[in-house]
């Protein structure tokens, strides 16, 4: 189960490596602008936010509606073709895409929680990273046109699906499954309101990041060959952080994520300070290691342990900091982008860590 996990985190991040790195720049070669660009960036974390909510009471995420979601993966990677030259209609594929990808990732991610011990959930994990890591190098050097941003993100979908089924094939019902089944106990959000607002914020200020930053690279003069070395960078530091993380996760979660919220301000404030700074931009880029590897390692399972219903805990923090974060920093970002981003960035990671507190958390 180890490897099959691995090979599922393997494609689906690098599905979110020609997405987040590239897509962006393949909107912007087809003559978007960067208001659209982050309005149709932004479809796609709003359905990760949506979504979770129609798991409340009426569906539960077990395998039927996980195969589902994998098949409309495959489609809407698909529509992405014929829709590239239509602003209302790639909004829609976004939209349909941004559903599927919001309904995959936390099935695999409680599955691997509880098949695996907090040190091999880290090794497995780190597959993901090479998948992001091997298609930021590859990609960068053989883009040309935004349909072969298009060509490669509907084999890594096609990847991902197959690797996907390969998971649950003749495989007996998870725990998580039969508790979704059997748990009628009420899922409560607001006992912990600050914890979630702190995931909402601090997933805001990635906004800049995730959309504009090979944008914001390459107009300072960065090659788009070195801004994809950039990427892999912090994907080579969030790597080393997985595979050594272990023993971390097993101290105060919440001051680890007090901590990493910290980095995270630090790194967008490097990136404001010296736009033209090469060096700077890499040392920037290894707190990669902090405000995304540990942070969601320590986030998750923090939630793991604080609620019953477990699938349906990593559903919210997905929809609630990269659903709802994602789309707010999306529009925000498209709607100042330009030489403050970064600041405005760094301030935003501040207020995450300033609203969540001191307070210990309860167990629901």
């Amino acid at each position: 189960m180890f490897l099959r996990l691995s090979a599922f985190y393997f494609f689906y991040f690098a599905v979110i490596g020609v997405y987040v790195i590239f897509f962006p720049k393949a909107l912007h070669m087809a003559g978007y602008t960067p208001w659209q660009i982050g309005a149709l960036l932004s479809a796609a974390p709003l359905m990760r936010f949506v979504i979770p909510f129609l798991f409340l009471k009426h569906i539960r995420l077990e395998r039927r509606t996980y195969s589902i979601s994998l098949g409309l993966m495959t489609l809407s990677a698909l529509l992405f073709f014929p829709a590239l030259g239509n602003f209302e209609a790639l909004l829609a594929v976004n939209l349909l895409f941004g559903a599927a990808m919001s309904l995959a990732l936390p099935y695999i991610e409680t599955l691997a929680l509880e098949l695996l011990d907090r040190h091999r959930y880290g090794r497995s994990r780190l597959f993901g990273s090479f998948g992001f890591m091997v298609v930021a190098l590859w990609l960068g050097k053989v883009l040309q046109t935004p349909a072969d941003v298009l060509t490669f993100l509907l084999v890594t979908v096609s990847l991902t699906t197959l690797s996907g089924l390969a998971l649950v094939f003749k495989t007996p019902l998870s725990h998580h499954e039969t508790e979704n089944r059997t748990d009628g106990k009420e899922f409560q959000i607001l006992h912990h309101w600050r914890l979630w607002l702190s995931f909402f914020l601090l997933q805001t200020s990635f906004g800049g990041f995730y959309n504009f930053f090979t944008i914001y690279e390459t107009s300072h003069g960065i090659s788009l060959e070195m801004t994809s070395w950039l990427w892999s960078f912090g994907v080579i530091c969030e790597i080393f952080m997985l595979y050594f993380q272990g023993p971390l996760l097993h101290k105060n979660l919440l001051t680890i994520i007090r901590f990493t919220i910290m980095a995270t301000s630090i790194r967008w404030l490097l990136l404001w300070l010296f736009p033209d700074s090469l060096v700077m931009t890499f040392v920037a880029q290894s707190l990669h290691a902090l405000g995304f590897a540990l942070y969601h390692s320590a986030a998750i399972s923090l939630l793991h342990t604080l609620y019953r219903r477990r699938a349906l805990a990593q559903q919210f923090f997905l929809g609630i900091s990269y659903g709802l974060g994602g789309f707010i920093g999306a529009l925000l970002a498209g709607r100042f982008y330009g030489e403050h981003l970064f600041l405005i960035e760094s301030l935003i990671a501040l207020a995450s860590l300033a609203i969540l507190g001191r307070r210990p958390l309860l167990k629901l």
